[in-house]
């Protein structure tokens, strides 16, 4: 019989709050994390401005020991740390080097890279012919898997341990991967989530692609704008979020808080075909990516609350909308609520839809709609499709239900994830 899955940790390491209590209090308030980035300006980028997690060394060091940080350069895998462990100690699980070997529990930690600046310190130090003086840690803050590898040994799981890469998609698709091996049987907990990088040396692609904005940057609060009719393209950002999902009989069984259940969900493609590309969705494929979460969930279309989209604010957000109002069919002031997060952080990358499951998951578990920033001008194909009052730009108290959360990333790549609420 297949298990029910449900959410026990949460943890998160965001451009406008590290730690679940200031991320909560941070997407309540409408309160922005995109900051003037002057390391971007020195290099004459055209978007200056980013979403960037503000750790102090003395942050750092709750989580890696003052040996471990002297060669340490992954910003992604500090993050991922932070959010990982912060979500394993939620979820009220044991943490230290005297552990033993949990074999009931894994990790699948998303990344869409490893390490980028450590890697250029290696590179420059390989041209100089100085390969000896690379040390021991290149390897493991550089390889693919580097975060899960860094989470298994803090955490000691010994369950199944690894790291998936799917884009903009990472996040959500974590989380169903996890949920999979739990409700198959295969582990009694995992700890699913992703992380990106922070930075020029992940950003400057995208500047080079001229999909993020250049409008903002005096302005940077201002600059991500999800929905608007002035949106000029995304703010980039980075960071990461964690999720401890677990299986219902072993939540009771520890007496542990549940935040939501999982209910399922879908990951597709779109081949790169028809209207999508290496970097545009196929319209078909998200329709029927929701959907096909929608029937896994074994649920109605018209019983979800709310969305949270993946609203990046390029020109796609609009045709997002349509596909979603497509795949449900429902529209004007019976469309769901509709959040996007990336308004307050900018567009997180690899990281991003787990940042932005972790916000799903705390609106259900308190009952809120976090406000949307900088739409106050909403862009009027959006406004044709969505009843301007089911898109709050204020924060509402509400008891919610059924939540659906949307990635769609490079590659033509899709994920949609049900939540619910826990009774």
């Amino acid at each position: 019989m297949n298990k029910r899955v449900v959410v026990t940790g949460l943890g998160v390491a965001a451009p406008n709050g590290v730690g679940i209590p200031a991320f909560t209090a941070a997407i309540k308030a409408g309160t922005s994390g995109v900051r003037h980035d002057a390391e971007l300006a020195a290099l004459q980028f055209s978007c200056q401005i980013a979403g960037k997690p503000e750790v102090p060394e003395s942050v750092q060091l709750q989580y890696l020991d003052a040996l471990e940080l002297r060669s340490f350069n992954s910003n992604g895998i500090l993050y991922g740390l932070i959010a990982g462990i912060d979500a394993w100690k939620d979820a009220q699980l044991p943490v230290g080097a005297e552990v033993p070997p949990d074999w009931d529990s894994g990790t699948i930690f998303g990344a869409g890279s490893a390490g980028v600046d450590k890697l250029r310190e290696a590179i420059y130090k390989v041209d100089a012919l100085n390969v000896r003086r690379l040390g021991s840690t290149v390897v493991p803050q550089t390889m693919a898997s580097g975060i899960s590898a860094w989470l298994g040994g803090k955490l000691a799981l010994a369950n199944q341990v690894t790291t998936n890469s799917s884009a903009c998609t990472t996040g959500a698709e974590s989380v169903l991967m996890a949920y999979d091996r739990i409700r198959n049987g295969y582990a009694k907990r995992m700890l699913a989530g992703s992380t990106s990088d922070a930075g020029p040396y992940i950003w400057g692609g995208f500047d080079g692609l001229k999909v993020c904005t250049f409008k903002h940057n005096d302005n940077p609060e201002a600059g991500s704008r999800p929905m608007s009719a002035s949106a000029s393209g995304f703010v980039p950002g980075s960071g990461a979020g964690a999720l401890v999902l677990e299986s219902l009989d072993s939540a009771l069984d520890r007496g542990a808080t549940i935040y939501a259940e999982v209910l399922g969900g879908h990951v597709n493609a779109g081949a790169q075909r028809g209207d999508g590309s290496m970097t545009a969705p196929n319209s078909i494929a998200v329709q029927r990516c929701i959907r096909e979460a929608v029937k896994a969930a074994g649920i109605d279309a018209a019983d979800i609350d709310a969305i949270n989209g993946h609203l990046t604010a390029t020109g796609k957000d609009a045709l997002e909308v349509e596909n979603w109002s497509i795949a449900l069919d429902r529209r004007g002031s019976d469309f769901p609520y509709l959040n996007a997060l990336k308004g307050m952080i900018g567009h997180c990358l690899s990281g991003s839809g787990s940042i932005e499951l972790v916000a799903a998951v705390l609106q259900l578990h308190e009952g809120f709609l976090f406000p949307n920033i900088n739409c106050e001008d909403l862009h009027p194909e959006i406004a044709a499709i969505v009843a301007p009052e089911k898109i709050p730009q204020q924060l509402i108290y509400k008891d919610l239900n059924l939540i659906a959360k949307a990635s769609f990333g490079f590659g033509d790549v899709n994920a949609c994830v049900i939540l619910k609420k826990y009774k």
